[in-house]
C-alpha cells in the first residue's frame, strides 16, 4: 500500500507554483530512508519568473524607510516563534535531526538573528558629510545592491535560509532563494511566513538541483550571488559570477584545527570537544573534528575521547537521548564511510567507523589517531561523526599543523595559559578562534572564513554590510 507523496511547491510572486515544465524530484527522510514529497525540479522558466517577481518587486522595496523594514522583520520573527512547532516538524522530516534538540538549538537563535538584522537595519553608517574640497560637500549613500539570488545548504537548510535572507532584505533587496534538493520543506514553509508580511516578490523561493542553482547565478538579474556550500560549489559559483562581475559571497568547507595543550583539565576538554564534534552527525562548516594534542597528553586524551564517543548516541529523531541523528543522504553516507575505508595502516580507528542500523543513514560517533599531517582524512572535509587526533611536539607544529589545509573558517585553542592563547589566536589563519570553548555563535560576530573556506561574512554588521552597496554623492555649495 503507497502513501500519496506530500506535494511542494515554489513561491515566486507572492504565488506558489509547480515548475513550469512540471517535473519533480523525491524528497526523502534521512532516518527512514523513505521519501515523503516531491519538489519542483526548476528549470530555466521558473528561475526568469523568479527573478522577474525579484526584480519588479525590487523598487518598492528598495524605497521603504528602514523603521518599515524593521518592523517587517519583527513580525517575521514572532511568526517564526508561534509557528516554531511547525518549523521543527518540517527541519526534522527534511533532516532527521533530533525534535527536542532543534526545538533548543536552532529555534532561539534564528528568531535572535531576525531581530538582529531588523536592528541593523536602523544602523547604516557611513563617513560624514564634510568639505574635502573647497565649495563642495561630499557624503556616502548606503544602498542595496538589487536583487541576490542564494543558495542555502542541506547541513542547516532552515537556520541557512535565515542567515540569507534577513540581511538582505533588512538592508532593501529582493531574494531568489534555493534550498538544497533534499532538504526543501523547511524552506517552503518559511516562504509562506514571509509571504503573509511581505510585499509579492520580495522574497521567492525556487526548488531544484545544482543546475537550478547554476542557472540562478548566470542569470542576467541578480547584483549578488550568495552561496553556502561545498568550495567545489564555490568555485563554480565565482566562475560562473565573474562572466558578468556580479557581488559573489561565499561560505564553503571547513576543516577546524582544535589545538589542545597539555595543561587543560582532559575530562573538561573532552566533553566540549566531542560535543562540538559529533553535534548535527558532524555536518557543520565549523565541527570540531581535527584534534592536535601536545604529545604529552596526547594518549590520555585519546583514551578519554574514545570513551566519550562510546557514550554518544545517534538515532531517530524523537530518541531524547541521543545527540545527532543521520547523515543527510545516501552520498554523504558512503562519503564518510569511504574516508574509513581508504585509510592508511598507521592509522586507528579507536571509536566506532561503522554505519548503525540498517534503516536511513546513520553512522556512529568515530575517533581515528595515529595520522599524519598529509593524510586524507587530515586534509579533506568529512563532513560526518569523526574526529581526528594527532599529536604534535611544541607551539610552532601545533600552528603549522593547524594552518596547513586548504581551509580557514574556523579554529579552536584549549590551554590555561593566556599569553599562549593570545598567541595562537593572532597565528591560526582561520577567521574564528574559540579559546577553550568550541562552535558558539552569535548574531553580533562574524563568520566567515579565508583561503578555500570562501569570503564575506554571515551574521554581524559585516555581514549586513555585504548586501548595501556605497555611493559618492558630491554637491557644489554656490548657487
Amino acid at each position: 500500500m503507497s502513501t500519496e507523496l506530500r506535494r511542494l511547491r515554489n513561491y515566486i510572486g507572492g504565488e506558489f507554483r509547480d515548475a513550469a515544465d512540471g517535473r519533480t524530484t523525491e524528497v526523502v527522510n534521512p532516518a527512514t530512508g523513505e521519501a515523503y514529497a516531491t519538489a519542483p525540479l526548476s528549470g530555466a522558466a521558473d528561475v526568469d519568473a523568479a527573478m522577474a517577481a525579484a526584480a519588479e518587486a525590487f523598487p518598492g522595496w528598495r524605497d521603504t524607510t528602514p523603521a518599515e523594514r524593521q518592523k517587517a522583520l519583527l513580525k517575521i520573527a514572532d511568526a517564526f516563534e508561534e509557528r516554531a512547532e511547525e518549523l521543527i516538524a518540517a527541519e526534522v522530516e527534511n533532516t532527521g535531526k533530533p525534535t527536542g534538540l532543534t526545538r533548543t538549538e536552532e529555534i532561539p537563535p534564528m528568531v535572535d538573528q531576525i531581530r538582529f538584522f531588523a536592528g541593523a537595519a536602523r544602523m547604516l553608517e557611513g563617513k560624514g558629510a564634510g568639505e574635502y574640497m573647497e565649495g563642495l560637500t561630499s557624503f556616502v549613500r548606503r544602498e542595496p545592491v538589487g536583487v541576490c539570488a542564494q543558495v542555502a545548504p542541506w547541513n542547516y537548510p532552515m537556520m541557512m535560509a535565515v542567515w540569507k535572507f534577513a540581511p538582505a532584505i533588512a538592508a532593501g533587496n529582493t531574494v531568489v532563494l534555493k534550498p538544497s534538493d533534499t532538504t526543501p520543506a523547511s524552506t517552503v514553509l518559511i516562504a509562506e511566513i514571509l509571504g503573509s508580511i511581505l510585499p509579492k516578490g520580495v522574497f521567492n523561493v525556487v526548488c531544484g538541483d545544482r543546475e537550478t542553482g547554476r542557472l540562478m547565478v548566470e542569470h542576467p538579474t541578480p547584483a549578488m550571488a550568495s552561496i553556502t556550500g561545498s568550495v567545489r560549489a564555490g568555485m563554480a559559483v565565482a566562475e560562473s559570477a565573474s562572466k558578468d562581475l556580479k557581488r559573489v559571497h561565499l561560505e564553503l568547507g571547513g576543516k577546524a584545527p582544535v589545538v589542545v595543550f597539555e595543561d587543560v583539565d582532559i575530562a573538561k576538554a573532552v566533553a566540549g570537544i566531542s560535543e562540538a564534534g559529533y553535534f548535527n552527525a558532524g555536518q557543520d562548516c565549523t565541527a570540531a573534528t581535527r584534534v592536535l594534542v601536545h604529545e604529552s597528553v596526547h594518549d590520555e586524551f585519546v583514551r578519554a575521547l574514545a570513551k566519550a564517543a562510546s557514550g554518544i548516541r545517534t538515532g531517530m529523531p524523537d530518541d531524547e537521548d541521543v545527540l545527532y541523528g543521520p547523515l543527510n543522504n545516501p552520498n554523504q553516507l558512503a562519503q564518510v564511510e569511504g574516508f574509513i575505508e581508504r585509510l592508511p595502516a598507521h592509522a586507528r580507528v579507536e571509536a566506532g567507523g561503522k554505519r548503525v542500523g540498517d534503516q536511513g543513514y546513520f553512522y556512529a560517533p568515530t575517533v581515528v589517531s595515529g595520522l599524519k599531517q598529509d593524510d586524507e582524512i587530515v586534509q579533506k572535509e568529512v563532513f560526518g561523526p569523526v574526529i581526528t587526533v594527532q599529536s604534535f611536539t611544541d607551539e610552532d607544529q601545533a600552528v603549522a599543523y593547524a594552518n596547513g589545509v586548504e581551509y580557514a573558517l574556523a579554529s579552536s585553542v584549549w590551554t590555561k595559559d593566556h599569553a599562549r592563547a593570545m598567541r595562537m589566536s593572532k597565528k591560526l589563519d582561520f577567521g574564528c578562534v574559540w579559546i577553550n570553548t568550541h562552535i558558539p555563535l552569535v548574531a553580533e560576530m562574524p563568520h566567515g572564513g579565508f583561503k578555500k573556506s570562501g569570503y564575506g561574512k554571515d551574521l554581524s554588521a559585516y555581514g549586513f554590510d555585504d548586501y548595501t552597496r556605497i555611493k559618492h554623492v558630491m554637491t557644489s555649495l554656490e548657487d
